[in-house]
């Protein structure tokens, strides 16, 4: 069946397959294709903007997002009424960092779900702003509404985030005794977060030994997170112990237990870990990041030469690292040790460490005039790089 032939149910229906089962990128790239030319220009529909919605807050894909709510604004102005489009134009707004337009969002609701105070509540959450969400929580019980279990994951989660033990500890309590709530696995998980940030390791141990389920790797796996802050070895041999007989081929957490060997000087533990890497045929994924430009989000891999402009961005990286790094003595500091300056603008990947992050702010710098570039790394991690004027500073660093 040729693409124009399609209608907005056909759409619909892959649009939503893919974004819920995480295929962001593809589902917007899919977005993109059924509003154009290949698509026949279908109009889209309500039902296919919570799709497109849903994708951007997963990639933090602002400029896609912020389409969508013009179009909903000219195109379907009677859009408050629907309570589902409400709630996901909220959600991307909060997950994007953008909380006063998901805040004024929320107010102009003339009724709000339990959806609508979760996703503020978690947006606020994921942003360090752990006692604006308390208090949402605080007035959603109030206004009569109940908590659901993905309600108590983002309170917890904003707890953990903020560092807010104490209140994290008592709305852990409440879950059964108060909202009738039986705690999940998410739910130990963000406790042993909360515990383990708080440097409380050992009553995160108690707190695994006491869970009414067995431990998932989730769980073991935010218990070696927190040893690897706080610089525990013991109870991180242990939490290791757990998750690689849970996720055998789980790299990332061979990786921190290497680091927790690397940060306490037992570089014996180092080679350990490596060898089990190798036996196992496990290798560390390169890391990725992601920015949009233009409607399109580009995806970065770290030492990635695919990318159309990947001659650019690297000049630019290296002019900046210079700018950065540079010492009286003539070299050049960087996080894989010190590189002489006689590299003639040429410094080789391995030693300047080209990090995903870089190279997608790179590419950020180069393709927009805006002072903020925003980088999504590994999909959760957003970092805001304000650089005042982007366009001046390419001005004076690329001539």
């Amino acid at each position: 069946m040729p693409l124009t032939s399609r209608d907005i149910v056909s759409w619909n229906a892959v649009l939503s397959a893919h974004a819920q089962n995480g295929l962001a990128v593809d589902a917007l790239d899919l977005y993109s294709r059924m509003c154009g030319h290949d698509g026949g220009g279908v109009e889209p529909d309500a039902v296919t903007l919570v799709s497109v919605l849903s994708s951007c807050a997963h990639l933090g894909a602002r400029g896609v997002g912020l389409g969508v709510e013009r179009y909903m604004q000219e195109r379907l102005p009677g859009f408050r009424a629907n309570m589902q489009l409400c709630n996901s134009l909220i959600n991307f707004h909060a997950r994007c960092g953008n909380l006063p337009q998901a805040q004024r969002l929320f107010n102009e609701m003339p009724r709000k779900s339990i959806v609508s105070w979760t996703a503020l509540i978690t947006g606020y959450g994921m942003h360090g702003h752990g006692d604006v969400a308390v208090n949402l929580f605080q007035a959603m019980v109030s206004e009569g509404i109940r908590p659901d279990n993905v309600a108590m994951v983002g309170l917890l989660s904003a707890c953990s985030h903020a560092g807010m033990y104490k209140e994290g500890r008592k709305y852990f309590s409440a879950m059964e005794s108060t909202y009738q709530l039986r705690p999940t696995l998410e739910h130990y998980t963000c406790m042993v977060d909360l515990l383990g940030r708080a440097g409380r390791l050992k009553e995160a141990q108690e707190l695994i030994s006491s869970m009414p389920m067995p431990a998932d790797g989730a769980v073991w796996g935010a218990l070696l997170g927190a040893c690897k802050i706080h610089k525990n070895v013991e109870i991180g041999e242990e939490a290791f112990e757990h998750v690689i007989k849970l996720e055998p081929s789980n790299v990332g957490y061979y990786v921190l237990m290497a680091n927790i060997y690397t940060d306490t000087g037992q570089l014996e533990g180092v080679v350990r870990v490596r060898a089990m890497m190798r036996e196992r045929g496990l290798k560390k994924e390169p890391g990725c990041s992601y920015v949009e430009n233009k409607g399109r989000v580009h995806l970065f891999m770290a030492d990635d030469h695919s990318h159309p402009q990947a001659k650019r961005i690297y000049e630019l990286v290296i002019k900046l690292e210079q700018m950065v790094t540079e010492r009286t003595d003539g070299t050049v500091e960087t996080g894989q040790g010190r590189v002489d300056e006689g590299y003639s603008g040429k410094m080789a990947a391995p030693l300047i460490g080209f990090h995903s992050e870089k190279l997608a702010v790179a590419f950020g710098m180069l393709n927009t005039d805006d002072s903020e570039i925003v980088v999504i790394k590994n999909l959760r991690l957003r970092e805001k790089w304000r650089a005042g004027s982007t366009a001046g500073m390419m001005d004076s660093l690329l001539g």
